[in-house]
């Protein structure tokens, strides 16, 4: 009887560090990314095929973290994507320890230009931000915050999801739009005084 009731107890700890051992690996994944991860991603990490199994592990996660009452989060995105990030009352306080910008000056403002005007012709954003642009463009797609498609001889640009999330903006077109105006009136005004 004992020998069942031990290789019981066995049983259960074994699974439990299985357990801790899943939840820590879904936790550096998200940590060590620095972007949304989607449910395929997870899987990979994990070695497993079971969505189910992965978003039940994610859902554990998301609940330690909003228990431990701390200056990160996870959230669920749409599309079955999660991200680690920090919570959006603490960035201001911290965002000049900063010390590795996203991107220099000259693509930021590519990028800018082309969310705002989005969809937006590369042709169009060379002639007005120059010819040093298709250097900015190939960036902006290598981090994937822009994608283009083709449409004729001409590529059109526009933002992915992926920049929505980074800067916390909005997936809707329109509404991003009007969010990114209030962020650059913002920063005129700030640049005047």
């Amino acid at each position: 009887m004992q020998t069942i009731e031990k290789q019981t107890v066995e049983k259960k700890a074994s699974q439990e560090e299985k357990l801790k051992r899943e939840l820590a690996l879904i936790e550096a994944a998200l940590y060590v990314s620095g972007r949304p991860l989607d449910l395929k991603e997870l899987c990979s990490v994990l070695k497993t095929r079971s969505k189910n199994k992965v978003k039940k592990l994610v859902k554990i996660l998301m609940e330690e973290y909003a228990n431990r009452n701390t200056a990160l989060e996870i959230l669920e995105l749409k599309d079955e994507r999660y991200v680690l990030q920090l919570k959006a009352e603490f960035t201001p306080k911290v965002r000049k320890l900063v010390s590795r910008p996203l991107l220099s000056t000259g693509p930021l403002k590519t990028l800018s230009y082309i969310a705002y005007r989005q969809p937006v012709s590369q042709k169009r954003v060379v002639e007005v931000r120059g010819h040093h642009a298709y250097g900015h463009i190939k960036l902006l797609k290598e981090r994937k915050l822009i994608a283009g498609e083709k449409r004729g001889r001409s590529t059109i640009l526009k933002t992915t999801e992926y920049f929505a999330d980074y800067f916390g903006l909005s997936h809707d077109l329109a509404t991003m739009k009007r969010q990114l105006k209030n962020v650059f009136e913002d920063y005129s005004k700030k640049e005047k005084r």
